[in-house]
């Protein structure tokens, strides 16, 4: 059983080190490979996620190398190695045969990898080493076209924004281990032991979780990243934030909701964050011009219903909602990225009627889209319903705000789709869109519809089952009713408003197609003191250290000239003189041995009379 969990992390992670490693020589075999290597991950996650397997290895004294596969992992495990597989066949048509293929498709598998070591992993090490390579894969991917400053810029903005919310978890396994909660030295690292310690450790490991997970998802107030990232390729926006990097600080909240129950005020702020990303950052997508960045910030809104869940306990809602929010918003990425290549835009006002001119990409677009709205019989439909039910459970303002996220969420959905929909314009430069991408959209268009069946018993409660997630509060058909209602009255809404600006003050427009002003004010609350600092820091080693050191150097040199002039001439005057003494001495000393024996005799005779007298007087 081990040997299976250890394939299933492995064989993603070598291929991947493979291809990188041998570069632009494996380009031409390196979808191929990257296809097989996918297969074989999904066939083995499945596998895992029926068997249940753990795997443990010596790391360090008293605490191994854990993995293991639940139900919440393996359903989790599943969806990556499935959308990974997608979104691999999708480049495999469009990537461009003179890119550098090995490169892209071996850090394509080592981030898949990576992300699979998070979702298996049973501690906080484990867990920190997967969260590490992902989030430096995902920079690596981010300004794959690394020629480009802007790219490099802005996978360098994404890369430092989610390390800096990565201290959290440092924080985290600091004070588990301070704790000491388990029965051995290490064993509080144990995920399952988090809810165990004591006050005050049980509040530092879990403002810990919260802010690396908020952080990791985009959720308030890191969301800005997310918006930077999409300079990356639509294929890499289509797995980092459909199933994979964006959605693991949602699994690890989900993961450990006993932890946010323990702490008593975890939960509240998880579900209240999650609950604000997804009003405001719908707003966002609403007032965006770019569709890569209106999937973006849906991308943030959407993953503020799993945080939302989370915070509620409604894990299979939360649970149904990633794994349906990944096959719609894969397929929605993608889709943007093949209009992007064939027509050169991705500005919502340059696509109308792209839609009707490439009819199958557009059909399936419109698919992800009106699931995205959460119109039924789609698979966001039911899947919010669930974990809404959670919410109102715990507060009818905290559901209040839920459904005000999900009416957004129709609203900048059909928005999107007005403009891609609208009387085709004339395109006689537009590129074909190869069948082999087109494919993989309508698997997941066929996702979007079939993963509703899980949100309806007795689908559901075989869900819940799974995920050892008994009691969870199940939606009325009222709430089924209301929400499409609600969510059909905002799509024709906007569908009938059209292109028109929006009703908002001119400042408040700003803010939402800024992104809430949220990256000028971390540089404002956070870079521009940070390097106010760094310049003050170099003006002190400027100005005070380094003139300390080059002063002590000259006054050492002084010091050495100085020596060198008076002490060591004293010195040397001295040893000469000595010296000198010596010499005189010796030639003295070497005057009585002349080798004659009757001048011998009359020194030891004169020797012997003056010891003589020395005697008779001191006596």
């Amino acid at each position: 059983m081990s040997a299976l969990l250890w394939a299933l992390v492995a064989l993603p992670l070598g291929a991947g080190v493979l291809l990188l490693v041998v570069g632009r020589r494996a380009d031409r075999a390196a979808p191929g490979v990257a296809l097989a290597v996918a297969v074989s991950a999904l066939g083995l996650a499945v596998t895992a996620a029926f068997r249940h397997p753990s795997a443990r290895a010596p790391f360090l004294d008293g605490l191994p190398m854990r993995l293991t596969v639940d139900g919440l992992s393996g359903l989790l495990a599943v969806t990556v190695t499935a959308v990974t597989l997608v979104v691999l066949l999708f480049s495999a048509a469009e990537f461009g045969s003179g890119e550098a293929r090995a490169r892209f498709f071996g850090l394509m598998l080592l981030f898949a990898g990576s992300m699979l070591v998070t979702v298996t992993a049973a501690t906080l090490p484990v867990l920190l080493m997967g969260w590490e390579v992902m989030g430096a894969t995902s920079w690596a991917l981010i300004g794959y076209w690394w020629r480009d400053p802007e790219r490099t810029s802005a996978a360098d903005t994404a890369f430092l924004t989610t390390r800096t919310a990565d201290l959290g978890l440092y924080l985290a396994a600091g004070a588990a281990l301070a704790s000491g909660a388990g029965p051995t030295s290490y064993s509080s690292l144990s995920l399952d032991s988090l809810a165990r310690a004591d006050e005050p450790w049980l509040s530092f490991i879990t403002a810990g979780v919260v802010v690396a997970a908020l952080g990791k998802s985009a959720q308030l107030p890191f969301s800005f990243w997310l918006s930077k990232a999409m300079r990356g390729p639509s294929p890499v926006s289509a797995l980092l934030h459909s199933a994979t990097m964006v959605v693991a600080g949602a699994y690890l909240l989900l993961r450990t909701g006993p932890l946010l129950d323990a702490s008593g005020w975890g939960d509240d702020v998880v579900a209240w964050t999650g609950a604000a990303t997804a009003v405001l950052l719908g707003l966002v997508a609403i007032a965006q011009t770019d569709l890569k960045q209106l999937l973006a910030a849906s991308s943030c809104a959407q993953i503020g219903f799993m945080v939302l869940a989370a915070g509620a306990g409604a894990t299979t809602g939360g649970t149904l909602q990633l794994v349906a929010h990944a096959a719609a918003k894969s397929l929605l990425f993608l889709a943007a990225g093949a209009w992007l290549t064939a027509l050169g835009t991705q500005q919502l006002p340059a696509l109308l009627g792209a839609a009707r001119h490439h009819r199958t990409v557009g059909t399936a677009f419109t698919v992800a889209a009106l699931s995205l709205a959460g119109l039924p019989p789609l698979s966001l439909w039911a899947a919010k319903d669930v974990l809404l039910a959670g919410a109102l459970e715990r507060s009818p303002w905290l559901y209040a705000a839920g459904l005000a996220g999900a009416l957004l969420s129709a609203v900048y959905s059909a928005r999107a789709l007005w403009f891609v929909w609208r009387p085709a314009v004339a395109r006689p430069d537009a590129r074909r869109i190869p069948a082999g991408a087109v494919w993989p959209l309508v698997l997941l268009a066929f996702a979007c519809v079939a993963l509703v069946v899980p949100a309806f018993p007795p689908v559901r409660d075989s869900v819940s089952r799974v995920l050892a997630a008994s009691g969870q509060p199940a939606p009325h058909a009222w709430e089924f009713a209301l929400s499409a209602g609600l969510a059909l009255l905002a799509a024709a809404g906007a569908w009938a408003w059209g292109a028109r600006p929006l009703p908002l003050a001119a400042r408040a427009k700003a803010g939402f197609a800024d992104w809430l002003g949220l990256e000028r004010a971390a540089h404002v609350l956070l870079v521009a003191p940070t390097m106010r600092l760094a310049r003050a820091a170099a003006a002190f080693d400027d100005r005070v250290l380094d003139r300390a050191v080059e002063g002590s150097a000259s006054a050492t040199v002084r010091l050495a000239r100085w020596t060198n002039d008076v002490v060591e001439r004293a010195v040397d005057g001295t040893v000469g003189a000595v010296a000198a003494g010596t010499r005189a001495l010796g030639r003295w000393a070497r005057r009585p041995q002349t080798g004659q024996l009757h001048q011998y005799l009359a020194q030891a005779v004169a020797a012997f009379t003056v010891l003589a007298v020395v005697l008779v007087l001191v006596r």
